[in-house]
């Protein structure tokens, strides 16, 4: 590193980090990024490399400490510099008019104020303190006078400024200002938070709010930083020394704290009480299309100083009101537990209920989500139990009312069969999902069959979904080794076929015993087994009696099967009505043999070479542009990175060629693959 004043570096450094702040507030407070994520990344390396190179420079406000540091020992106590007050409570619109009532008798202003109306964010309070315009210390609410240091934490909130003001045409901040403010975790984060968990195979979260809370208590907040934690700002709680402004409504604080560049709370003004009662109205109207969840209307007095001068009553402020939202959550008893078996083969379990009335809707039934979730909250039959319906969602039991038990509540136990075929139900250890892989269980055979017709698959021209209802409706198809005994005679039998189009359909079905091993062994079904790892199967395996006979730790000396994987193409082949299939696929003549090849290519010409297809391919199918490169050594795989030889450019294409582009990765069109091959 070529030698510079320690002048001159600081200056770099500083500079740097306020560039880094700029695109944070950008992109995680204002939603309107100016540079794109690799650009981002770069400055951030950057960053790194400066105060990696130079560790006595690292200050707690710097961005890269956001990533979090070691674990605290535990969460030390925080007197607040004045209360941290809650607020009484509405929950009718006659209770808004009885609060106007009292602190009218108190102060006569109240008849010509306005207002300030807030959704009630549903989440975590936390106060954050500002010394000379840097974080320096962040608490939760507590008791409302002392709470729990969790300034680790929160620094690896994104969208909370480490340093204000973000902009430099800012106001200076005062010396000294603390701020109040609610750590949340918007609901389509939340979802999404959930489907990863679900995916690796880990229990998913309840509930956004208990999320939030329990990741802003994490000891080690690495952990809160790989949670996506979000904050909004509404209150200044206190101010010292120079540079204190003269805010003298609601409005006004907002907007100074917007200035500064705190993400705010949207706060709608209502010049009277009645315009506050309608905000509240609409916001419960449309509480289900918000982007975070809210529990009511946080209605204020716009005059700060009218405000202050009511007073309070116990700890509650005289001059705002929450006027709460309809509950979403009542309690009823769980009559039974039953089980539904999906498309794909997934049990889900649910709760009988005991008629409730939820938002004005009577509900009998409610989800229990899946076997684990209703172990680890000890969900019994008979159990009093609470239950929540917001908007359109289904409804789904939070939990036991424990208190409720009598004695007489029955510990439930997960199936061992099928409620649907009676055939013997697969849960590895470690996996969330109970599955029932028999091939022919009814409640999933539209779904087994349009996955085998499909493109990708057997490639069965004119098999459309609502062709594959009407055979199954009409027991033409049991399962999908039916479809090759099908003849002419059965199709016009119904609706909306003729003789050409029944001809058309079994010859498409003809044509389809031609397809490939692989071709089969994803059209099959067996969970986990796509297009890749059928493709390296079918390498190892001649067909399908070989393949039958593998065990798993013969399977998992594949590379990519692990032993979930193993387990599930071991467990299709054990159950009886599979071998049953492939019995009547192979006496049907669908029987491919594929060339056994025991290790990968290494003569190909694409050999070493990794592949990613993006848009809408004019002179190959997605599918045989596959074939093409894996048959000459290569490899597809869906996601661009470092790894990638070269992105395969289509019509419309997506995100991946922006990244490409980011990376440097040389893209070439389908002319330009095919001409790979004469080079």
């Amino acid at each position: 590193m070529e030698d510079r004043s320690s002048e001159e570096l600081q200056k770099q450094i500083s500079d740097l980090r306020d560039e880094i702040n700029f695109h944070n507030h950008r992109y995680h407070v204002l939603d309107s990024p100016v540079i794109s994520d690799y650009e981002y990344d770069q400055l951030m390396l950057k960053l790194q490399k400066l105060e990696s190179e130079h560790p006595e420079l690292i200050t707690p406000v710097s961005p890269t400490q956001r990533a979090g540091a070691e674990p605290a020992d535990r969460f030390e106590k925080v007197n607040h510099p004045v209360s941290v007050l809650s607020l009484s409570n509405a929950f009718e619109t006659a209770d808004i008019w009885k609060w106007h009532e009292r602190i009218l008798k108190l102060d006569e202003r109240v008849a010509e104020t306005d207002y300030v109306v807030e959704p009630k964010l549903d989440g975590l309070t936390v106060v954050l303190h500002y010394r000379n315009g840097s974080f320096v210390l962040g608490a939760t609410r507590g008791d409302g006078t002392i709470g729990e240091d969790i300034t680790t934490n929160l620094r690896t909130i994104r969208s909370l400024p480490l340093k204000i003001p973000i902009s430099r045409d800012a106001p200076e901040p005062p010396e000294y200002i603390v701020v109040r403010g609610e750590a949340f975790i918007e609901v389509e984060s939340f979802y999404e938070l959930n489907r990863r968990l679900e995916e690796n195979n880990q229990k998913p979260y309840l509930n956004p709010r208990n999320t939030a809370a329990g990741s802003l208590r994490q000891l080690d907040p690495k952990l809160t930083a790989s949670r996506p934690l979000t904050i909004l700002t509404y209150q200044i709680l206190y101010t010292e020394g120079r540079n204190i402004p003269a805010l003298r409504t609601e409005q006004d604080m907002l907007s100074y704290l917007g200035e500064l560049g705190f993400p705010v709370v949207s706060g709608l003004y209502c010049q009277t009480l009645e315009e506050t009662i309608n905000a509240h109205a609409e916001l419960v109207a449309g509480r289900d299309e918000l982007p975070f969840e809210v529990d009511g209307a946080v209605i204020k007095i716009n005059d700060r100083e009218l405000a202050e001068s009511l007073g309070y009553v116990g700890k509650d402020p005289r001059g705002a009101i929450a006027f709460k939202f309809p509950a979403q959550e009542v309690t009823t008893k769980v009559l039974d537990i039953g089980v539904n078996v999906g498309r794909t083969g997934v049990l889900t379990p649910f709760a009988v209920l005991e008629p409730v009335k939820i938002g004005g809707v009577v509900v009998k039934q409610a989800t229990l989500h899946n076997f684990d979730y209703i172990a680890d909250k000890d969900i019994r039959i008979d159990d009093r139990v609470a239950v929540k319906r917001a908007g359109d969602v289904i409804p789904y039991v939070i939990g036991p009312v424990v208190d409720a038990r009598t004695g007489d509540e029955a510990i439930y136990q997960p199936p061992q069969l099928c409620p649907n075929c009676n055939q013997p139900v697969e849960h590895i250890q470690g996996e969330v999902a109970w599955y029932c892989v028999n091939a022919a269980c009814s409640a999933q055979l539209v779904r087994n069959v349009e996955h085998f017709v499909s493109r990708g698959a057997m490639d069965i021209v004119g098999l459309g979904i609502n062709i594959v209802k009407q055979l199954v409706i009409a027991g033409l198809v049991k399962d999908v080794a039916d479809l090759y005994s099908l003849e002419n005679t059965d199709l016009l039998e119904l609706e909306g076929f003729a003789e050409t189009k029944a001809d058309n359909l079994v010859d498409a079905i003809a044509e389809s015993k031609k397809q490939t091993l692989e071709r089969l062994l994803t059209a099959l079904g067996i969970r986990g087994v796509g297009e890749v790892i059928a493709a390296d199967l079918a390498r190892f395996y001649p067909d399908l009696d070989a393949l039958s006979l593998a065990d798993e730790e013969e399977l998992q000396l594949i590379e990519g099967i692990g032993p979930n994987i193993a387990k599930a193409i071991v467990d299709w082949f054990k159950q009886t009505t599979n071998q049953k299939v492939i019995r009547k696929l192979k006496s049907n003549g669908i029987w491919p043999i594929s060339i056994v090849q025991t290790e990968k290519p290494t003569t190909g010409l694409f050999n070493g070479l990794v592949f990613v297809l993006t848009g809408t391919l004019t002179t190959f199918s997605r599918s045989d542009a596959k074939e093409f490169i894996q048959q000459r050594g290569g490899k597809v795989t869906g996601s661009v990175s470092n790894k990638t030889s070269y992105l395969v450019l289509g019509e419309n294409p997506g995100s991946k060629l922006e990244k490409a582009q980011e990376l440097g990765i040389p893209i070439i069109n389908e002319a330009e693959l095919r001409k790979l091959v004469s080079e």
